[in-house]
């Protein structure tokens, strides 16, 4: 994780994420990454994931691109639990949660791309 620069990869993924959320729902992409962002400062990144798992048929698709990208940002950012996860809320509840350092990292990092996201999605639609 050494010389990453973090902001630059929260708003690639920021981007991704509101362009793939975007082509999944449409002008819901907003609202969605917003309610979400919400989620996820309120409640953590246990209640993020458990958000995304839980939307109905409208939201759905846009759900399941935002949990693969948030997963991919883990991923690259060198976050605990993600180097191989398949499935987000296992990776989170069996070693994220673990170590609160890294739980800290992943959520502030999250919410930092959310941010992006969000104006990201407005800005298409």
């Amino acid at each position: 994780m050494s010389g990453l620069n973090l902001d630059q990869l929260c708003a690639r993924y920021g981007w991704q994420i509101a362009d793939e959320v975007y082509k999944a729902i449409g002008k819901n992409a907003e609202n969605h990454i917003t309610k979400s962002l919400g989620v996820l400062q309120e409640d953590g990144v246990y209640a993020f994931f458990l958000y995304q798992v839980s939307r109905g048929a409208r939201e759905k698709p846009g759900a399941k691109k935002l949990r693969d990208q948030a997963k991919e940002l883990f991923r690259e950012a060198g976050i605990k639990g993600f180097e191989n996860a398949t499935d987000p809320l296992q990776a989170v509840r069996d070693q994220l949660a673990s170590d609160l350092d890294q739980l800290l990292l992943a959520k502030r990092l999250l919410e930092q791309a959310l941010i992006y996201a969000r104006y990201h999605a407005k800005a298409l639609g």
